[in-house]
């Protein structure tokens, strides 16, 4: 595997995604806890691996999702420092490089590849590791959180533009955040006309 240093989107959304399968953030239980899932989680976020996803390969994805959950939450809960030497953890022993090589536009790129016989959990590693580090770099260490919905232990990398992003999963944790404050809102509003109409 190759990781362009500078496109930290596809890893820290990736990392993002992969801290948030655990059974600690999904009410339903480990997103991936067996092969065939780690396989589809893999595919939808468009990794290429080669071969078929093991249950050793499932326990080490487990290990490195721990590691990248601590990781993600140590720009704001301990420093910028140890996040940095956190993911530097996850990408030496894998990474070789970097290297000047050219880009698909005719561009030079820096890009880091993995080590022969690096398996999944450490080509995982490199490329969120890789990222965690240029967004820390790029977008600061405020861009790592946790989701501000108040039954949820997701926790985020925010590389949109504005830097706005609140929630883990905005189309899940987001909407029903406001789900609930739209019926709180009715149910003010109802409880009140009752009071409003009733005799004095």
């Amino acid at each position: 595997m190759q990781v362009v240093l500078n496109d930290y989107q596809l890893g820290a959304s990736l990392a993002t995604a992969l801290v948030n399968t655990a059974a600690e953030v999904q009410s339903e239980g480990d997103r991936i806890a067996h092969p065939a899932a780690l396989a589809d989680f893999l595919a939808g976020h468009r990794v290429p691996v080669a071969g078929t996803p093991t249950s050793a390969d499932v326990a080490a994805v487990h290990a490195l999702r721990a590691e990248l959950r601590a990781l993600l939450l140590a720009p704001a809960e301990a420093s910028p420092r140890r996040a940095v030497e956190r993911a530097a953890a996850l990408t030496e022993p894998v990474g070789v490089g970097p290297a000047l090589t050219p880009g698909d536009d005719g561009r030079w790129v820096w890009r880091v590849r993995s080590r022969p016989g690096a398996g999944l959990a450490d080509e995982l590693a490199l490329l969120t590791g890789t990222a965690v580090l240029a967004v820390l770099r790029t977008l600061g260490p405020d861009r790592f959180r946790r989701c501000a919905s108040p039954d949820c232990a997701g926790v985020f990398v925010d590389t949109s533009r504005g830097g706005r992003r609140r929630y883990c999963e905005p189309e899940v944790c987001g909407n029903r955040v406001n789900v609930a404050a739209y019926r709180a809102r009715r149910r003010a509003g109802d409880s009140g006309g009752r009071a409003a109409g009733e005799p004095g």
